[in-house]
């Protein structure tokens, strides 16, 4: 007898489906079990993939590719449908799948299968259409886990928390590979010290483990007497764990087998094709979850090697002052960029004593915020503290840094567009880099500030008030090969703070620099306490929000340009006893040049932030008033710059206000009648009408006009100089 005769007995039909030419041979048996004529037939893939449900057909490419991973057979349920849609009946087909180039050829039976009732045995979760839906959800929520994990250890966690539906391991362990060793990674439903066999084992042990690694082929063990069976050398390791059934599938990433996952069950699995598809599945994930958790890490921990190698200390202590700083990288990528700060030791002594203590502060920012941009910052770093060490001024510190930046980038050639429709630079373009340099004398208080490009420092008084210090500035370094860097000098007094920083402080979330000053101001203003970096923290966390963890200060997740911040502070000196503990005073000063007219709102704006609790408002417009008829008087009668110093002390309420315009001129103000259509001359007519005293005091080298107001509002009624 026929051998197609003996399975047609025994209502079994032969199919064999190739891939390469579309088609699909069937015998009689086989085409009746399709709903077709039982006579021989050959279709094409379509016309036989017709006959299928829909749901069924997808999960077929996935059972064959599975079957020619692991070598096995192919097996797979499917419904029969007629022409109407309707199930006509549910088949079970064995093939053995032969790959044929990047196609494959199916041999193999085809038989009908009874439907499973309610109630029976046969109505196992693993046969049946909720199964599938389960698995489906299953398979979906195992991925988005694992695809928003972010560490091994995350991934490990969600492994572990893994419920399978209908056939739930209680014995997880992940092993990876180093070397001609196999270890592992990380374990779940074992007690500590288990592991120890397994922890470092050689790759040509005969364990089920390295058995995978070493060939790529999941191992399937239903049973312990089949383990003993196939590993005979490592089943007494495996004994003591009383379990019943193990899957070790292979973790492969981009063709390559990283290592193994074991799946350890406490009751017996058969590992039908439906249930080695959701392992191999899983494992597939896992592998790749674990491979970008490793990157993820090497990036991690080579940023923060990088970090700390380009990232200065703050050194010893300063006696009479205090430094706090903070450096927050970017989020995504390598977490590296272009911002910095740097705390320099200069040569030579005090202004005053002879003794040694001077020393300079840096920050700046680099252009960009990628490795280059660090690699450029590293560069201009260490020539910033050759030139400052070899004891230049401010002014020429920056001179020879931006000269130093121009000819390391100059032969990158001209910025070009960058392809994505945005204007940018090409990695090969120049990068300029912003800079304030501040040189510091503690004894004094003295700081001689030169900036290319870089926002303005912010001055702390002590009593809480924060002011933006306008400072002379030129460009950024890296423009042009020679640029000159005017310095500005400003003392520091008894318990002021100076706060110099990139913009990521001022500009993150959105805000441009007048609106990322206002939310930073009130942080400076309401910090209470002497810790200083207390205050670096609560100036971050107004940013980016609280952090665990820290990089010379919090190193925070959510960011969007890089931070560099630096906070100095005079220490408040002691009066001597017997002695009246200085008066506090709030005070600013601004140079405008004869070059520079539009500074005249600068100062406007820099004496309301000095007023800005003034309790008049009239008394403010008016002093505004005065000083902008004071500096225009200066820059249109003479020909030299502008020096506006103003200071107010005294407790609120009863505040004293003086303002101050000097120049080089020797010519006296004098009063004049201006005609009702004069354009000038008003000048010191305004101060009489408006200031409490005000006169013109000679100098030496120049003539200083002046102006006073005592705080005159409800709380300064009584103020006695008023």
């Amino acid at each position: 007898m026929r051998t197609e005769d003996v399975l047609a007995a025994i209502a079994t039909g032969l199919w064999r489906w190739d891939n390469a030419s579309g088609t699909v041979t069937l015998d009689a048996e086989a085409a009746r079990l399709l709903g077709l004529p039982a006579r021989p037939a050959t279709l094409t893939e379509a016309a036989a993939r017709s006959r299928f449900h829909p749901v069924d057909w997808n999960e077929v490419d996935g059972i064959v590719h599975l079957a020619l991973a692991e070598g096995t057979l192919a097996e797979v349920r499917l419904r029969i449908m007629d022409e109407h849609g309707h199930v006509l009946r549910t088949v079970r087909s064995r093939s053995k799948p032969v790959l044929n180039g990047s196609s494959y050829l199916l041999i193999g039976t085809i038989q009908e299968v009874a439907e499973p009732q309610p109630g029976t045995t046969a109505a196992h979760p693993s046969i049946t259409g909720d199964w599938r839906r389960s698995r489906e959800a299953f398979l979906l929520d195992a991925g988005r886990a694992l695809a928003e994990a972010r560490s091994t250890s995350e991934v490990l966690r969600v492994a572990a928390s893994l419920s399978m539906p209908g056939f739930s391991p209680d014995g997880l362990a992940v092993f990876g590979v180093a070397g001609e060793r196999l270890t592992i990674i990380g374990h779940h439903g074992h007690n500590p010290g288990d592991d120890g066999p397994f922890t470092d084992m050689a790759l040509d042990t005969d364990y089920p483990a390295a058995d995978v690694v070493r060939n790529g082929r999941a191992i399937y063990l239903p049973s312990p007497q089949e383990y003993r069976r196939r590993f005979p050398a490592t089943w007494p390791m495996a004994q003591r764990f009383d379990r019943q059934s193990w899957a070790f599938v292979p973790l492969i990433v981009a063709g390559r087998t990283i290592g193994a996952w074991m799946a350890a069950f406490k009751h017996p699995v058969a590992f039908t094709p439906d249930e080695r598809s959701v392992l191999t599945t899983v494992a597939r994930m896992l592998a790749q979850a674990l491979a970008r958790a490793g990157e993820a890490e090497n990036e991690r921990e080579f940023s923060l090697g990088l970090q700390r190698s380009m990232m200065p200390t703050l050194g010893p202590e300063i006696p009479g002052m205090t430094v706090a700083a903070r450096y927050v990288p970017t989020g995504g990528g390598l977490q590296v960029g272009g911002d910095w700060y740097d705390m320099i030791p200069l040569p030579g002594g005090s202004s005053t004593d002879g003794g040694g203590g001077r020393f300079a502060l840096v920050i700046g920012d680099v252009q960009g915020h990628d490795v280059r941009a660090a690699g450029l910052m590293g560069q201009l770093r260490i020539a910033l503290r050759a030139y400052a060490s070899e004891g230049h001024s401010p002014d020429a510190v920056l001179s020879r840094a931006s000269r130093f930046l121009y000819g390391i980038t100059e032969s990158y050639g001209l910025p070009e567009p960058t392809g994505d429709g945005h204007d940018g630079y090409t990695d090969n373009a120049p990068r300029f880099a912003t800079c304030l340099y501040i040189e510091v004398d503690p004894a004094t208080g003295t700081l001689d500030i030169a900036r290319a490009g870089h926002p303005d420092p912010v001055i702390r008084t002590a009593d809480g008030t924060a002011l933006i210090r306008p400072t002379a500035g030129g460009l950024p370094l890296g423009i042009e090969a020679d640029s000159d860097y005017p310095t500005t000098r400003l003392v520091l007094d008894s318990d002021e703070t100076i706060m110099i920083c990139t913009d990521g402080l001022i500009e993150t979330g959105g805000h441009d620099m007048a609106s990322g000053w206002t939310r930073l101001r009130p942080v400076l203003e309401l910090h209470t306490g002497d810790s200083l970096e207390q205050l670096a923290d609560e100036l971050v966390q107004a940013v980016h929000g609280p952090s665990s963890h820290h990089t010379t200060g919090p190193l925070v997740d959510r960011r969007e340009d890089d931070i560099a911040l630096l906070l100095l502070r005079r220490n408040d000196v002691a009066a001597p006893l017997g002695t009246t503990p200085p008066e506090v005073v709030r005070r600013t000063a601004l140079t405008v040049a004869q070059a520079e007219p539009q500074q005249i709102a600068g100062a406007r704006r820099q004496l309301r932030e000095l007023l800005h609790d003034w309790a008049d408002e009239e008394q403010v417009d008016s002093a505004v008033l005065m000083i902008s008829e004071m500096i225009t008087n200066v820059l249109v009668h003479t020909d030299g710059d502008a020096l506006l110093v103003a200071e107010a002390r005294g407790p609120l309420g009863t505040r004293r206000l003086r303002v101050e315009v000097a120049d080089a001129s020797d010519e006296l103000p004098h009063r004049r009648r201006p005609g009702e259509m004069a354009s000038s001359g008003r000048g010191l007519i305004l101060m009489e009408m408006l200031a409490d005293a005000w006169g013109v005091d000679p100098r030496g080298d120049g003539k200083s006009i002046w102006f006073e107001l005592y705080e005159s509002g409800p709380a300064g009624a009584d103020n006695p100089a008023a």
